[in-house]
């Protein structure tokens, strides 16, 4: 490894890293002891600042400690392996492109017709990103028209997404990533979510959140019990793919940045950013209602779904800890807001939330407790009629 360079001890290179891990990255005097090479003319252990230290200061850094937890599991030609693909050369976490990017059409030129009943979803309460889906779902009215599978809010390493016996009505399986072999036999990559499955060909139509809530939008009209709802207006369609492209990265995937980065560096770098880019829409939603203007656009909704999860999760689990969104008052007010929405609070599980982020991630929580808190009171007066 980077961090400590020795030789693998008998019992695997594995197994001491998730003992040191568990152990904590503080001085370990006992090192010898345990592992003799460590501490003898093989031993060489770096500081926080990369230099050499005498045996009663020698730590295990971050980055050993996060190679070897940071393992949610992937297939690989179609079999589930625990190994993940880790951080870059940087130590900065890296989300992998989304593979299946079929569309949905409303004419059916696409070869995915918009009709009832045919499409079933895969979704995560936790996950922000299929929350996204969820609410448009909800607030266009589609509940009828596309069914859904709620995965388990435990991600493990083992299997990754689970379903309960019997939550999946359509193929029957247990585990996400059978689904993702079902669509493609020789799949590789993770198995995540959501995922828009083809009941009729029997396939992944897509697992990129931005395709399906684009096609949640526009494709249903004619099916949805709110058709005039438009989240992606032709007119601001510019400024929304903007809007959502500068939040991405240091907001939305920032605070996975934030958590699963390799080294103190690469947290620092990815906090600054964060905090950065949350001052600048503090002052932003100090000036007007929504991102855009006075009308709600998905880019709300897909900011959203991140400040809903910041101080509970985000804030003490990644180590986002510069402010709390409560700290925002046009921020906050704006979260209180939307989750004030009709319908949108019975798509937001905090439970899960925290019972996924505080149990799945061992390499940043191994004992795998949940918080009882913070108490957040999200139906307080949010004040953001002010701006009409």
């Amino acid at each position: 490894g980077r961090a400590l360079r020795c030789p693998s001890p008998p019992w695997g290179r594995a197994t001491l890293y998730r003992f040191m891990a568990v152990l904590g990255a503080g001085s370990l005097p006992f090192t010898p002891f345990l592992f003799p090479r460590f501490g003898g003319k093989w031993g060489r252990v770096k500081g926080t600042r990369g230099e050499l230290l005498p045996h009663r200061k020698r730590t295990v850094t971050s980055t050993l400690i996060h190679q070897a937890h940071c393992e949610m599991g992937r297939l690989l030609d179609g079999e589930w392996i625990t190994a993940d693909l880790g951080t870059d050369a940087q130590g900065r976490f890296v989300r992998r492109a989304t593979t299946f990017r079929g569309k949905i059409s409303a004419d059916g030129s696409s070869g995915f017709p918009a009709v009832a009943g045919r499409y079933h979803l895969y979704i995560s309460n936790a996950c922000g990103w299929s929350h996204r889906c969820l609410i448009i779902r909800r607030l266009k009215g589609l509940e009828d028209a596309i069914s859904v599978s709620f995965v388990q809010p435990f991600m493990g390493m083992e299997n990754g997404w689970t379903l309960a016996e019997g939550a999946d009505a359509v193929n029957g399986k247990t585990k996400l990533w059978e689904v993702y072999v079902a669509a493609q036999s020789d799949y590789t990559g993770r198995a995540s979510v959501p995922v828009l499955w083809d009941k009729e060909t029997k396939t992944i139509v897509s697992n990129e959140s931005l395709d399906i809530a684009k096609a949640l939008d526009r494709e249903f009209d004619s099916i949805a019990g709110n058709p005039s709802l438009h989240l992606f207006p032709d007119e601001l369609q510019v400024d929304v793919d903007k809007m959502v492209a500068a939040n991405y990265d240091p907001v939305n995937n920032g605070v996975y940045k934030c958590g699963f980065a390799g080294n103190q560096e690469a947290h620092e770098e990815a906090s600054r950013a964060l905090f950065k880019r949350l001052d600048e829409l503090e002052e932003l939603l100090g000036k007007q209602r929504y991102l855009l203007g006075q009308r709600l656009t998905v880019a709300d909704w897909y900011l959203f779904t991140t400040l809903y999860r910041f101080d509970a999760v985000y804030y003490c689990h990644f180590k986002c800890n510069l402010k709390r969104i409560v700290d925002y008052p046009n921020l906050w007010g704006f979260t209180r807001e939307l989750y004030q929405i009709p319908g949108v609070a019975e798509t937001c599980n905090m439970d899960e939330i925290k019972q996924h982020y505080y149990t799945s991630h061992e390499s940043i929580h191994p004992r795998r407790y949940v918080p009882i808190g913070p108490e957040i009171d999200f139906d307080q007066p949010h004040g953001r009629d002010r701006f009409g």
